[in-house]
């Protein structure tokens, strides 16, 4: 105690991570500040709201800060887009509107935003959304660290979808749309200065023609993310905790490139830990499974998608992986930020 106060805690990188800490900030921060007071509520890539009658709209926002602003296959901009689009596309939405707001550091090249202005409107216009309203703000020289990008996005969410977190159920099945960590890898290994014997790029893009796809094949999708910070383990052990389940995955089938499993090897660092922004994991009743893969893996985004594991009754949140040689191994949520300023 100093001066009859608890000593001060303060925010750390780590808790902007996806791991424990982020949730631990997210909930006991912001949850019991805007929350009602009753049970924690299931964390949701975005939130769904009714209209009175004219059907319900899905809202999301999200802030990047990656560093480097240009990596291979990518930069902010599209990211930024691309990630917004994502998160209201996993709560079954089809995006309709998106606004766009900057803090530009004093000293910023012209050049690279007009690049990165110019990425946001092509990744726009892919996803067909429209870029409605934004802001701009200007700060002091080593305020910003370049720029800092927010998006905000609205969509519709048809009749009849139901995609939660909380839906989870023992039997259903894993399915993720390609291989894992591309993105944190060629993001990692510009700002390391690494290379490989084969390009790594990053995996942004937008999913929301890939969803649609998939409800086109069957309603039976349960939940669905798209595993960034944290990577897969972050994303499936959130959805597992919120329903109350366990998760098996199989090592034999989980979707790692050669050279993206070599950098993460070389980094120290678990693929199912290293973010994606161009893939998605869906939770899928079991009857429904091959359905859905089929439709995936007739998109363009969906062509590497494969089933993984399946949920199972157990301790709430509990992760495991089923290694090749058929052994158990717990897939812990990471605790802090294993890969700072990723997305």
């Amino acid at each position: 105690m100093i001066g009859g106060r608890e000593s001060d805690r303060r925010v750390r990188l780590a808790h902007g991570g996806g791991g424990r800490l982020m949730r631990e900030l997210v909930r006991d921060v912001f949850g019991r500040a805007f929350g009602d007071g009753g049970e924690p509520r299931v964390l949701e890539d975005a939130a769904l709201l009714e209209t009175g009658g004219a059907g319900r709209l899905a809202f999301t926002t999200d802030t990047f800060v990656v560093t480097p602003l240009f990596f291979p296959g990518g930069n902010v901009g599209d990211l930024a887009v691309n990630g917004t689009v994502n998160d209201l596309a996993m709560r079954g939405a089809r995006p309709l509107a998106l606004s766009v707001a900057v803090v530009i550091e004093e000293g910023f090249a012209w050049d690279d935003l007009e690049a990165i202005a110019g990425s946001m409107a092509r990744a726009a216009r892919s996803a067909g959304v429209a870029v409605v309203t934004g802001d701009t703000k200007v700060v002091p020289r080593g305020a910003a660290d370049g720029i800092f990008v927010n998006t905000a996005g609205v969509g519709i969410v048809p009749e009849g979808r139901d995609v939660s977190a909380g839906n989870l159920g023992p039997g259903d099945r894993v399915l993720v749309s390609g291989p894992v960590g591309d993105h944190g890898v060629a993001v990692m290994s510009r700002r390391a200065g690494l290379s490989f014997e084969a390009d790594v790029e990053s995996d942004t893009a937008a999913l929301n023609g890939l969803v649609e796809s998939m409800f086109a094949a069957s309603a039976g999708i349960r939940a669905m993310r798209d595993p960034t910070r944290g990577g897969l383990a972050a994303a499936l052990s959130e959805m597992a905790e919120d329903s109350r389940v366990a998760v098996l995955l199989d090592e034999r089938v989980l979707p790692v490139r050669p050279v993206v499993r070599a950098a993460c090897e070389t980094l120290g660092l678990d693929p199912l830990h290293v973010p994606c922004e161009g893939r998605l994991v869906a939770i899928v009743a079991a009857a429904e499974a091959d359905a859905v893969l089929e439709a995936m893996r007739g998109h363009e985004l969906g062509r590497g998608a494969v089933a993984i594991g399946e949920v199972r009754e157990g301790p709430a949140g509990r992760v495991e992986l089923r290694t090749r040689v058929g052994g158990l191994r717990l897939v812990d949520l990471p605790a802090g930020e294993l890969l700072p300023r990723i997305c």
